[in-house]
Protein backbone atom coordinates (compact mmCIF):
# COMPACT_ATOMS: atom_id res chain seq x y z
CA UNK A 1 0.00 0.00 0.00
CA UNK A 2 1.13 3.56 -0.65
CA UNK A 3 0.43 6.54 1.61
CA UNK A 4 1.33 10.18 1.13
CA UNK A 5 1.45 12.77 3.89
CA UNK A 6 1.87 16.45 3.15
CA UNK A 7 3.08 18.62 6.01
CA UNK A 8 2.85 22.41 6.11
CA UNK A 9 5.18 22.98 9.05
CA UNK A 10 3.83 26.38 10.02
CA UNK A 11 5.54 29.73 10.40
CA UNK A 12 8.75 28.54 8.75
CA UNK A 13 6.76 28.18 5.53
CA UNK A 14 8.31 24.87 4.50
CA UNK A 15 6.22 22.13 2.99
CA UNK A 16 7.20 18.46 3.04
CA UNK A 17 5.86 15.49 1.09
CA UNK A 18 6.32 12.09 2.69
CA UNK A 19 5.63 8.96 0.67
CA UNK A 20 5.44 5.65 2.50
CA UNK A 21 5.31 2.43 0.49
CA UNK A 22 4.80 -1.16 1.59
CA UNK A 23 4.54 -4.19 -0.67
CA UNK A 24 3.76 -6.56 2.20
CA UNK A 25 1.76 -4.26 4.56
CA UNK A 26 4.51 -4.51 7.16
CA UNK A 27 7.85 -3.22 5.93
CA UNK A 28 7.64 0.43 4.92
CA UNK A 29 10.05 2.43 2.76
CA UNK A 30 10.05 6.23 2.70
CA UNK A 31 10.69 9.06 0.28
CA UNK A 32 10.80 12.57 1.75
CA UNK A 33 10.91 15.75 -0.33
CA UNK A 34 11.01 19.14 1.37
CA UNK A 35 12.02 22.73 0.89
CA UNK A 36 13.58 22.51 4.35
CA UNK A 37 17.15 21.21 4.47
CA UNK A 38 16.61 19.85 8.00
CA UNK A 39 13.50 17.89 6.97
CA UNK A 40 15.45 16.64 3.93
CA UNK A 41 18.24 15.50 6.26
CA UNK A 42 15.67 13.70 8.44
CA UNK A 43 14.23 12.03 5.33
CA UNK A 44 17.64 10.96 4.02
CA UNK A 45 18.57 9.49 7.42
CA UNK A 46 15.24 7.64 7.57
CA UNK A 47 15.71 6.24 4.05
CA UNK A 48 19.28 5.17 4.91
CA UNK A 49 17.97 3.02 7.76
CA UNK A 50 16.12 0.90 5.21
CA UNK A 51 12.54 -0.33 5.35
CA UNK A 52 10.92 0.16 8.75
CA UNK A 53 8.90 -2.70 10.24
CA UNK A 54 5.53 -1.01 10.75
CA UNK A 55 4.35 -3.36 13.48
CA UNK A 56 7.58 -3.07 15.46
CA UNK A 57 7.55 0.70 15.01
CA UNK A 58 4.12 1.05 16.57
CA UNK A 59 5.14 -1.12 19.52
CA UNK A 60 8.43 0.73 20.03
CA UNK A 61 6.78 4.10 20.65
CA UNK A 62 9.32 6.87 21.18
CA UNK A 63 12.18 4.35 20.84
CA UNK A 64 11.15 3.52 17.26
CA UNK A 65 13.14 4.28 14.13
CA UNK A 66 11.16 7.36 13.07
CA UNK A 67 11.27 9.26 16.37
CA UNK A 68 14.85 8.19 17.08
CA UNK A 69 15.87 9.51 13.66
CA UNK A 70 14.00 12.74 14.38
CA UNK A 71 15.89 13.22 17.64
CA UNK A 72 19.19 12.58 15.83
CA UNK A 73 18.54 15.02 12.98
CA UNK A 74 16.11 17.72 14.12
CA UNK A 75 17.59 20.01 16.77
CA UNK A 76 16.79 23.40 18.24
CA UNK A 77 13.59 25.00 17.00
CA UNK A 78 13.06 22.00 14.71
CA UNK A 79 12.85 19.58 17.65
CA UNK A 80 9.04 19.91 17.58
CA UNK A 81 8.74 19.66 13.78
CA UNK A 82 5.54 18.02 12.54
CA UNK A 83 7.34 16.10 9.75
CA UNK A 84 8.16 13.02 11.91
CA UNK A 85 4.50 12.83 12.96
CA UNK A 86 3.53 12.86 9.30
CA UNK A 87 6.02 10.06 8.61
CA UNK A 88 4.63 7.98 11.48
CA UNK A 89 1.03 8.47 10.33
CA UNK A 90 1.97 7.59 6.73
CA UNK A 91 3.73 4.44 8.00
CA UNK A 92 0.54 3.38 9.80
CA UNK A 93 -1.53 3.74 6.62
CA UNK A 94 1.07 2.04 4.40
CA UNK A 95 1.30 -0.88 6.85
CA UNK A 96 -2.49 -1.22 6.83
CA UNK A 97 -2.97 -0.56 10.55
CA UNK A 98 -4.74 2.78 10.16
CA UNK A 99 -7.07 4.39 7.67
CA UNK A 100 -6.01 7.63 5.98
CA UNK A 101 -7.41 10.70 7.72
CA UNK A 102 -6.05 14.22 7.93
CA UNK A 103 -4.48 15.31 11.21
CA UNK A 104 -5.13 18.94 12.08
CA UNK A 105 -3.05 21.01 14.46
CA UNK A 106 -4.13 24.62 14.81
CA UNK A 107 -2.11 27.13 16.82
CA UNK A 108 -3.07 30.68 17.72
CA UNK A 109 -2.15 33.25 20.33
CA UNK A 110 -4.94 34.32 22.65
Amino acid sequence: MKAVATVDAGICGFKTRIQADSDDTQNVSFKVVSGCEKAERFGAALVAKGPVDGYAEIGAGSAGVILTTARETLKGCCSACAVPVGAFKALQVAAGVALPKDVVLGIRAD
